[in-house]
This record gives structure tokens, C-alpha cells and sequence, in this order.
């Protein structure tokens, strides 16, 4: 059987146990760790759910990309710590969503209280053997969607990002957590279809359509949700409808309009899947670095997160 494989929206999931999770703090009564924790019990869940044998926690090497904020200028500019100029981020902040791009340079808005945890995230996972994989000038979805398309067997993605439904195939699912990590949604090409009368291979177009506020992007100005899933009904693709013939007068309006915009969100919108990343994600049956883990256990106050995670790749 091909290996099975998860991949983790690592800054996705951070995010969610931050804000999710009782601040709780490390033996020195200071550094906070409940978004440590909380990533850490997420990842034991999913590994139990899923029982993979390759696991990636996705890196965000720049949050922003300077090529895709070439395309759209907006492109998550209302999430630039220092406001849309992007003041120079301090080159002390960690290199991730929360912290620094490592191109751009350009710090995202976050509470001090999670960008210092990012580091902490990055030096347990290494302790515990899982892959933390990220690509300079590139976003974990670059990431995740190299890995997902490339991969030999069953890939998950675990993520509160709708922008990844663009990779649902047969192989691959999506476990969206956005109404909570124990109510998380399987996605695939079905429920596509019944939320949004689309499949994944048309996501990108809907989402080009359709508009993404959380990323800045305005959308064809007059085209919803509803517009947007019929056109593709009907037509297939954003190629399928500039095609048509037997578009409404306004329909055909709007989508002149915005000719421009539309082949330039196309490319911000549809994430790499040709990344060069490093191969070997297998998951180890016990922590790799057993002393730098339990180390890192007492010095965080880890606790019952970190016999969750061991447990969890021990029994998979």
C-alpha cells in the first residue's frame, strides 16, 4: 500500500489553538505556551484519526509573497502589522504567519504573545521528528499543494483555509476545522458539490469570481456565491465562460469589466504545486530526539499535550 500522508496548515492550526486554548505558561511563569500545546493536541488527534505514515507541518516562509502582491497590490494588505506600507519588520520576529516573511520581510498583525510561541512550535516539532517543511518566497498552501499533488498514496490536509479546497481529488481530502477541531468537515469533491454546486478543479474559478475578503481579494464586482457556482455549472471553467455565447448582457458586462483582474486573481488564487521540497516526511513510532523532547516537556510544562502527541505516534 502507498504511504498515507498528512499535511498540517501549521500557521492555520496555531492561530486556532492560540486563541482556542487558556493561556497557559512554561516553568518560568512567562513565556506563554498555549498555542504550543494546543498545536501539539491537534496533531495527535489528527494523527489518530487518520493513521498516517508521512506527516509535514507546513511552514508560512513568507506569509506574503512579493510575487502574488505583484499581481494584486491588496493581496492580505489589511493584515500587515504597521499598516498597508508594511513597516519593516523587526528582523528579531520568527520567520512565519505572525512573524517575518522571509523575502518580504513584512510582519503580519499578531498578538506578541503568539509570535513568540512560533519558535517554541518549530524547535518541539523538530524534537518530536515531525517535518517542518516550508519553501522561501513561498506560502505553506505552496507547500502543501506540492506535497499534496506529488504525493504516492491518501493525503489529508488538516486546515481552516477554504483556498485548499482547490486540491479535493479522489486522493485527496481536506478535514476543514473551521467550526472547531472536533467538529471538523471531510471535504471532497461531494461535499463540494452540495455547498457549493462546484467541484475542486473549479475551486480556483469560483474563488477568482466569487472574491476571498480574509485575502483581499474584491472578486468580479456584481458576481456572488450563486452566480459564480452557476456560471461554472454551466460553462466549466473561467475559459468555458469567456467562451460563451449565451452569457446575459450584464453577466458579460461585469466579466469584461474585470478581464484584467480575473487572469491576475487566477494566479495569486491557484497555489504551487512544483515546489522544490525535501522527500523523506516519514513519521517516527517515538519521538526522535527523546532527551531534546522531554527537555523541551519541562521547560515548556508541556504535560498531558506531549503524552497525547507521543502516544499518539506510538499507537497509530
Amino acid at each position: 500500500m502507498p504511504p498515507r500522508r498528512l499535511l498540517l496548515d501549521t500557521a492555520s492550526l496555531y492561530f486556532r489553538a492560540y486563541f482556542g486554548v487558556p493561556t497557559l505558561y512554561a516553568a518560568d511563569g512567562t513565556t506563554p505556551v498555549n498555542a504550543v500545546r494546543g498545536l501539539l493536541d491537534i496533531i495527535a488527534k489528527f494523527v489518530r484519526d487518520t493513521h498516517p505514515d508521512e506527516v509535514a507541518a507546513c511552514w508560512d516562509n513568507d506569509w506574503r509573497p512579493s510575487w502574488r502582491v505583484a499581481l494584486i497590490e491588496e493581496y492580505k494588505s489589511h493584515r500587515v502589522a504597521g499598516g498597508a506600507s508594511g513597516a519593516p519588520a523587526d528582523p528579531s520576529l520568527p520567520i512565519g504567519a505572525g512573524g517575518r516573511g522571509a523575502a518580504s520581510g513584512v510582519a503580519e498583525i499578531a498578538e506578541a504573545a503568539l509570535s513568540i510561541q512560533v519558535p517554541l512550535i518549530a524547535a518541539v516539532l523538530d524534537a518530536a521528528g515531525i517535518a517542518t517543511v516550508g519553501a522561501d518566497g513561498y506560502e505553506a498552501d505552496d507547500v502543501i499543494g506540492t506535497l499534496a499533488t506529488n504525493a504516492p498514496g491518501h493525503v489529508d490536509i488538516v486546515t481552516g483555509d477554504r483556498d485548499l479546497f482547490q486540491l479535493v481529488t479522489d486522493d485527496v481530502a481536506v478535514l476543514y476545522v473551521a467550526r472547531g477541531i472536533s467538529k471538523y468537515e471531510t471535504v471532497d469533491d461531494g461535499w463540494l458539490a452540495t455547498r457549493y454546486g462546484i467541484c475542486g478543479t473549479q475551486y480556483v474559478d469560483y474563488a477568482v469570481l466569487r472574491g476571498d475578503p480574509s485575502d483581499g481579494l474584491p472578486g468580479v464586482a456584481g458576481i456572488g456565491e450563486k452566480t459564480a457556482a452557476k456560471l461554472l455549472a454551466e460553462h466549466g471553467d473561467l475559459e468555458g465562460i469567456a467562451a460563451a455565447t449565451n452569457l446575459s448582457p450584464s453577466v458579460a458586462a461585469k466579466l469584461a469589466a474585470a478581464a484584467d483582474y480575473i487572469g491576475r486573481a487566477r494566479q495569486v488564487v491557484a497555489v504551487r504545486t512544483d515546489l522544490l521540497l525535501p522527500g523523506d516526511l516519514s513519521l517516527p513510532r517515538e519521538v526522535a530526539d527523546p532527551a531534546g523532547f522531554d527537555r523541551l516537556c519541562t521547560e515548556l510544562s508541556l504535560g498531558s499535550s506531549a503524552t497525547r502527541l507521543a502516544e499518539a505516534l506510538r499507537d497509530r
